[in-house]
């Protein structure tokens, strides 16, 4: 469990217009003209749910094929809906165990999500460091003894293995390309209590470089920001694109301020990701 710093300007890991369309109509003899004009996602917080247009490709919720040359329009709350209800699934609790002062066993805990349904899972270094016991619980409350299988210090990301066939599998996505102000949804158990907890937002930069306190005061780079909710207890859950594609690993808040959610880029765990791979015999 990593406490959270009481200094500005560092980070600690967290185990945390109205839709504007326009109609343009005139009666010209018999017939009348209309189009709607797209709107961009500003906020989901705020007001009445926005509509968004997204190409067939990147979304979860069109309901129905679109006529080519045509966009498709998807409310933003649907979007999250279904990438919750697709992606949590996949999404477990990682709980660890160490020993402690005569004998007892001292425990921390964060998230992680299953990236290869034979029992691969990725979750953030610092949730299993120096651990000398695993536990994950899958979302329908089902635990099984985890093991460390590949660590990538410099991203602060570690593959924990299973022995479980048939898991449900996240999509893999890429952070290659992303837009800031598209909408993010993080999923993950803040505080080890609220499991499951699904939170949307929007990404609020990239880039980010970071020093983080309890790591020996190393320095992340390349990170995303969001403003989705991510606590204590978020540490290495997904944060999934409006297609349910996974694009980031949460990993640490800035505490000096609200709002200020910091993600590892997915594309900076595919190595370690191959390495897990490569344990399982793949």
């Amino acid at each position: 469990m990593i406490e959270p710093p009481s200094t500005t300007g560092t980070s600690v890991p967290p185990e945390r217009g109205s839709g504007l369309a326009t109609v343009i109509g005139a009666a010209v003899l018999s017939a009348i003209f209309a189009a709607v004009a797209t709107v961009t996602l500003v906020a989901v917080f705020v007001g009445p749910s926005p509509t968004v247009t997204a190409a067939p490709s990147t979304s979860l919720a069109a309901a129905s094929p679109s006529p080519a040359g045509q966009a498709v329009h998807v409310a933003a709350d649907d979007a999250v809906v279904a990438v919750a209800e697709a992606a949590s699934p996949g999404v477990v609790t990682v709980t660890t165990s160490s020993g402690g002062f005569f004998g007892s066993q001292a425990t921390g805990s964060g998230s992680g999500f299953v990236y290869e349904a034979r029992g691969l899972i990725l979750t953030s270094l610092h949730v299993v460091d120096g651990s000398s016991g695993l536990t994950v619980t899958l979302s329908t409350g089902r635990q099984l003894e985890g093991q460390v299988v590949a660590t990538d210090e410099a991203h602060d990301l570690a593959v924990v293995r299973v022995t479980a066939d048939g898991l449900t599998a996240l999509q893999i996505g890429t952070s290659h390309g992303l837009q800031v102000g598209q909408l993010l949804i993080a999923i993950g158990s803040p505080l080890n209590e609220f499991t499951d907890s699904v939170t949307a937002g929007i990404l609020s930069a990239t880039g980010r470089s970071v020093t983080l306190d309890g790591r020996q005061g190393r320095t992340l780079s390349g990170l995303l920001q969001t403003d989705a909710a991510i606590n204590e207890g978020n540490s290495g859950g997904p944060l999934l694109d409006s297609a349910g594609h996974v694009v980031g690993v949460s990993d640490a808040v800035a505490t000096s301020a609200q709002g200020i959610g910091l993600a590892v880029p997915i594309d900076d765990a595919a190595s370690v990701m191959a390495q897990g791979r490569q344990a399982l015999g793949s």
